[in-house]
């Protein structure tokens, strides 16, 4: 009798450690799904406004390098004046590169952690 309850108790953890173990799976399934999906969207509207970001940029490069051409009354120069100021922010984003990075790690590490 007691070796029928000891066989039939070992049964049940099994059968209760297998639902367990595919509960857990499932679980870990629609976890990665959520995040998969949760990245691809960020990604794409990050893509959309940083495209509409760059557009807005050259339509005002464009259009501040003609007023400037126009009141220099060379529109060249004009154009080296916006290409130059291009230059400085690449040259200062490249100087402070770092002081930059870090807040962003340290956001996109809260909004991933924070999921989990």
């Amino acid at each position: 009798m007691a070796f029928d309850e000891l066989k039939e108790s070992i049964s049940e953890a099994e059968a209760s450690a297998k639902s367990y173990i595919e509960s857990s799976r499932e679980f870990y399934k629609l976890k990665a799904f959520k995040l998969l999906m949760k990245g691809i969207t960020g990604f794409a509207q990050s893509a959309f406004i940083a495209i509409a970001v760059v557009l807005a940029l050259l339509f005002l490069s464009v259009s501040a390098g003609f007023f400037i051409g126009a009141e220099l009354e060379n529109t060249a120069l004009g154009f080296l004046i916006v290409g130059g100021f291009y230059i400085l922010v690449g040259i200062l984003v490249f100087v402070f590169r770092r002081s930059l990075v870090k807040p962003l790690m340290a956001r996109f590490s809260e909004l991933y952690f924070e999921e989990i």
